[in-house]
């Protein structure tokens, strides 16, 4: 986007919207478990949202380049069925704080793959970062579980495997928001993967759904509207207005909305711990992302 047609102040707060959005996305998800199945918020979370979404490419006469279908499946897979199911799985087991700041490495995350994806050849300082992100999430996640022992619950690995997964589909989908905006992106893989999320949520699909507590009805309505639709709105149109490369360091804020979130809505006790290594989580991916820029 040429520069003269930026307004950086707009795309920051469009960005900080959005990141705003995905933090409440753990928390949410907790609020909901009582009432509904981890997987059952996944597929049902992505098949109401697909429903919006082919109401704004009908209303946009928007069509999608044959070429593309490949490309935009796969990020559906990942973006809106694996980061939600492999997520949702999680804070079964882990705190959403906890969870945050897991998921704290995952703009470095997205790097890395971008790097893998795209042949680019960054220097030796970037990757010293990522290892020591690596190594910070690990050392958070085997200093404490739940219970107050050290030791990995099985959280963390559904975690690990929602990062790379969410990684994996933000890359995809950067590359196809070369060719059509970033928008419209997530609402042909809405509308790609709708036939798996119908079908899996007609499966899933237990008679107590139908009288859920208000507060976890209100949360999955949160899930589809909010962080499976409209963050993708701000945020790309954040990045749109602002260039990747700036609007992109505000998602470093998203560890530290998660942990007040938390506090917030599901009254969990922030630890000096926790806020340390978020910050020191959000710090190497900054560094990174700046070794990687260089």
């Amino acid at each position: 986007m040429p520069s003269n047609t930026r307004n950086i102040p707009l795309g920051y707060a469009l960005g900080l919207f959005g990141v705003v959005i995905f933090g409440g996305t753990l928390p949410a998800t907790v609020l909901a478990l009582p009432s509904f199945g981890p997987l059952f918020i996944a597929s049902s979370r992505a098949a109401a949202a697909a429903l919006i979404a082919v109401l704004v490419l009908v209303v946009r006469r928007r069509r999608l380049d044959r070429r593309d279908l490949g490309s935009v499946f796969v990020a559906g897979l990942m973006v809106t069925f694996g980061f939600p199911a492999l997520s949702s799985l999680a804070m079964q087991t882990v705190d959403a704080s906890h969870g945050g700041v897991v998921l704290g490495i995952l703009p470095l995350a997205t790097a890395a793959f971008a790097v893998l994806l795209t042949g680019e050849r960054p220097g030796t300082a970037f990757w010293l970062w990522s290892i020591a992100g690596a190594v910070l999430v690990t050392w958070f996640v085997l200093g404490q579980n739940n219970d107050g022992e050290p030791g990995f619950e099985s959280g963390d690995f559904w975690l690990v495997a929602a990062a790379l997964s969410a990684a994996f589909g933000y890359v995809v989908m950067g590359r196809l928001s070369d060719r059509m905006p970033g928008w419209e992106v997530i609402c042909w893989a809405l509308v790609l993967t709708a036939p798996l999320n119908f079908a899996l949520t007609a499966w899933l699909w237990e008679d107590r759904y139908l009288d859920p507590q208000p507060v976890a009805a209100l949360a999955l309505g949160y899930h589809a509207l909010f962080s499976m639709f409209l963050g993708f709105f701000f945020w790309n149109a954040g990045l749109a207005l602002g260039g990747i490369a700036r609007i992109g360091q505000v998602q470093l804020l998203q560890v530290f909305v998660t942990v007040a979130l938390s506090a917030a809505l599901l009254d969990e006790t922030i630890t000096a711990r926790t806020v340390l290594f978020a910050a020191a989580v959000a710090a190497t991916v900054w560094l990174g992302r700046k070794a990687r820029a260089a």
